[in-house]
């Protein structure tokens, strides 16, 4: 597969700020505390990028996809955890 400099980089920034909800994913799912989370930024949040996931598609635009597809799956895993704690 031949990428371009520019989607290297896309894929790059798509890493890094994707991967940096990993830290916040495990400490919420080890210790259950999301009290400290805010339950209206993070829905939001989880709306804003499955609308880039959505656009990301419609543009064929992969590392647009990529990151969104992830950052998605491990902030809804948050957002889940928030609805649910008791």
């Amino acid at each position: 597969m031949h990428l371009d400099w520019a989607q290297a980089l896309g894929f790059l920034a798509a890493v890094l700020t994707t991967f940096s909800f990993v830290p916040q994913v495990v400490y919420c799912w080890k210790t259950r505390d999301t009290r400290s989370i805010s339950l209206g930024m993070y829905a939001c949040f989880c709306l804003g990028v499955l609308l880039w996931l959505v656009y990301g598609l419609l543009v064929e635009q992969w590392p647009v996809v990529f990151a969104n597809a992830i950052t998605l799956a491990l902030a809804s895993s948050i957002l889940y955890l928030k609805l649910n704690q008791r």
